[in-house]
């Protein structure tokens, strides 16, 4: 009991002595009467209560007070200002019962169902059986609850208040209350002192200032777990640049709605780095532009906006200071291609050498914006950045993030039914570069390629018509490499499929080379299922085969390896892909080939409009036309 009474004795002097310090000494006229006393004694408790007042008290209530309340009482019987809203808590002769006269209950937890949780049930009951410690307050229950006791015999301390729109707040004890109150005076009152010009400074900020610059160092050197937890502990007290550098963590560990930046979103050195992050999460939530950096500085309007125009047209690109951006712009030139995991693997090599534009810039946040390299960032990548030791701090190296990209080809016939990737047909080429393949099969006048973007988008935002029509099939492909000398052309959901007006692209494709092409669709039930390969080499198909529902059908001599009776055996039910895996397993062996599905699913590539896939119809041949248009209701 001596020992929790020093301990209570020495936090609540500090609390009072921080908050007589605080006080305007050049407006004393403005001293509420009831804190002329505390004013000038510099302490906001009372006398103690003795051993009989507390005893006298828990027969009055028919129990025993939970152990960091009785021990209060014994230091301070009653306080004044616990936090900014309760002006005066309740000694041992103004604790009452609650009763809920109000009826909270009705609201809180609200009507249970059969099988409420413990904790419901907990908070459905507390309303009527707690004990109510707020005396004078700002419209704030303060309710200590004896039906709510943990192993040590505490109290849950639950607090609410009608303007706050929110569910009670649970405490575990009356002491971890008390210290939500000594950090909410804290928080108010410094932002009080800087409005009157005063600095708000007292042993206690200076330990967490001093605590926020260790865990910057700690988050250099890789030790970011440390670090969240120092500076988590100094936004509870309203310090300074604490929220700027968590932000930064929270963001790279893929929490992007918690982070606003605050502090450095609005500093000339650091927003180049952090505005295109909280930019591109406004286009993700489709926000109003006009909400954008609400409040900001005119000064950084301009920037903001040149964020928010460069998110939103695909053309942003982190371009970091010295030796890592080397590094950014060989990454960037292999994700474009679809190499991400080579491309991480750059990155991650030249981290060390990663330099912050200032005292509160911890890490390469600005990744997280590029479009690009952004998708690159997987909650466990985002991790091994942040325990990888830079800046010139030294530390252990992180053991490596597993890469994203399986071998081969397989995964497509795993992807979920209903995915942009349940159907697709894709052309693989030997020997010629993915920026080369327009000039290949383009359509007509389409000899370049689109900046890098989804799947989704390449697949949508070139189709500038609603019309579908059986007379033409030209399709939308993303490109990338595809192995060892391999590039590859994919377009996700392609048209149905008409055997006798196929014309491969594969034959313009494998001039003075070898083309591949695969296309894929369910075999569910629909119409158009099926599974072809065709092999093409000098403008020639050497051969292939096609599986329809019944059927196979070969063309030429097809290698043992992708022998479709070997693939799709007869009985087996097509409809659980178990030949195309083993066909897409097979492919991937013959050719050493492979597909991105990291780029593929997540990330950004770049596009073109290929020649059709259908010749056109022969006299007599149907041909139908869907038009889609749109009208507002």
């Amino acid at each position: 009991m001596a020992d929790m009474s020093d301990d209570w004795r020495s936090f609540l002097r500090r609390w009072s002595e921080e908050w007589a310090d605080a006080q305007d000494p050049e407006a004393p006229e403005d001293t509420h009467p009831r804190d002329e006393e505390p004013r000038r004694t510099r302490w906001l408790g009372f006398p103690p209560a003795s051993e009989e007042r507390i005893q006298a008290l828990e027969q009055r209530l028919g129990l025993r007070l939970p152990p960091s309340y009785r021990t209060f009482l014994a230091v301070s019987d009653g306080w004044r200002h616990a936090g900014a809203f309760v002006w005066l808590l309740a000694g041992s002769d103004r604790i009452r019962p609650h009763e809920d006269a109000a009826g909270l209950s009705e609201y809180f937890p609200g009507e249970l169902d059969d099988a409420p949780t413990r904790e419901e049930a907990l908070l459905a009951g507390m309303w009527q059986r707690a004990l109510q410690l707020d005396v004078e307050s700002d419209a704030v229950y303060v309710l200590l609850d004896p039906g709510d006791v943990d192993d040590t015999g505490e109290w849950a301390v639950h607090t609410w208040a009608p303007w706050r729109a929110s569910p009670p707040e649970r405490h575990p004890s009356f002491r971890a209350f008390m210290e939500a109150m000594h950090k909410e005076f804290h928080q108010l009152q410094r932002n009080r002192s800087a409005r009157a010009g005063r600095e708000f400074v007292n042993a206690t900020t200076r330990s967490l200032d001093a605590s926020v610059e260790a865990a910057r160092l700690d988050a250099l050197a890789g030790r970011y777990e440390r670090a969240s937890a120092a500076l988590t502990e100094a936004i509870e007290y309203g310090r300074p640049r604490a929220t700027g550098l968590l932000d930064q963590i929270r963001r790279l560990l893929g929490e992007p709605y918690t982070v606003s930046f605050h502090g450095i979103a609005d500093d000339p050195r650091y927003a180049p780095e952090v505005l295109p992050v909280l930019a591109a999460e406004h286009i993700r939530n489709h926000w109003d532009d006009s909400t954008f950096l609400r409040g900001a500085p005119e000064s950084m309007r301009t920037t903001a906006d040149e964020s928010l125009r460069q998110l939103r047209d695909g053309t942003f690109r982190y371009t970091p200071a010295g030796p890592f951006a080397a590094a950014v712009k060989e990454a960037r030139e292999q994700a474009r291609w679809g190499e991400t995991d080579a491309a991480w693997h750059t990155l991650r090599t030249a981290l060390p050498e990663w330099r912050p534009l200032g005292p509160d810039h911890i890490a390469p946040v600005g990744l997280c914006a590029d479009p690009v390299l952004g998708p690159l960032l997987t909650p466990e990548r985002g991790r091994e950045l942040l325990a990888t030791p830079r800046a010139g701090q030294h530390g252990s190296a992180p053991a490596p993030a597993a890469d994203q990209d399986p071998p081969g080809l397989a995964w497509l016939a795993d992807t979920d039914r209903g995915s942009i990737l349940t159907s697709y047909r894709f052309l693989l080429v030997e020997g010629v570069e993915p920026a080369e393949l327009p000039g290949r099969i383009g359509a007509d006048g389409a000899t370049g390629l689109r900046e890098p973007m989804t799947l989704w988008d390449a697949r949508t935002s070139m189709r500038h018509d609603h019309d579908l029509s059986t007379s033409g099939d030209e399709a939308v492909a993303v490109v990338g490499r595809a192995g060892p000398g391999w590039s590859f052309a994919l377009e996700p959901g392609p048209r149905g499929f008409d055997e006798k007006r196929f014309v491969s692209p594969a034959v313009a494709a494998s001039r003075g080379a070898r083309a591949v092409t695969v296309w894929s669709e369910p075999f569910d039930g629909g119409p158009f299922g099926h599974f072809l390969l065709s092999v093409t080499e000098n403008g020639e198909e050497t051969y292939g085969f096609t599986v329809r529902s019944g059927a196979i059908g070969r063309r030429g001599p097809i290698p043992a390896a992708l022998d479709p009776d070997r693939l799709f055996p007869s009985g087996e039910p097509l409809a659980e892909r178990l030949g195309e895996r083993r066909a897409l397993e097979a492919l991937a062996v013959e050719f050493g080939v492979r597909l991105p599905r990291l780029a593929l699913t997540r990330g950004r590539l770049h596009s073109f409009r290929t020649r059709p896939w259908k010749r056109p119809p022969a006299p007599g041949e149907p041909v139908a036309t869907l038009r889609f248009v749109r009208h507002r209701p």
